[in-house]
């Protein structure tokens, strides 16, 4: 796919996924994930995926300073509606990183890897999203303009 030379130069996430390594889609469990991959998911790049891809970011590093962030060991919740503006844009993006899904998602194998409802909308929150990790329960709450 051809893109424009400023999508390689978003900054990259990288994640730890153990689902994926233990599945074998990757030997060491580690994900790198660049804007294109976001844009891909989104048939689009806009301000809402960019916006969506950054604070993201932002919060992983938040929640993990030291350390790679764990997929699927986030709880994302959403002050929106999933189909009110671009909620659902937002929501896909964050899915794509975290691997938090609502209910269709992944429900995991035994007591291990559920992705399932760990993204909810229509929260009451005090900002447009709240990432927590679920091992901790630290926690961040977030917004872009």
């Amino acid at each position: 796919m051809k893109y424009p030379a400023f999508f390689d130069q978003a900054p990259v996430i990288t994640v730890r996924d153990g689902l994926a390594e233990f599945l074998g889609a990757c030997s060491d469990g580690l994900i790198t994930y660049r804007y294109v991959d976001a844009v891909r998911l989104a048939g689009h790049s806009c301000p809402t995926v960019a916006g969506a891809y950054l604070m993201t970011r932002r919060a992983l590093g938040i929640l993990y300073p030291d350390q790679v962030p764990e997929r699927g060991a986030v709880q994302v919740q959403f002050s929106a509606p999933l189909d009110e503006g671009v909620a659902g844009v937002v929501g896909s993006v964050v899915s794509l990183i975290t691997g938090a899904a609502s209910l269709g998602g992944f429900k995991g194998i035994g007591d291990n890897f559920r992705r399932q409802n760990l993204m909810y909308f229509s929260c009451a929150i005090e900002a447009e999203a709240r990432f927590e990790r679920v091992d901790n329960g630290a926690s961040v709450q977030l917004g872009m303009h």
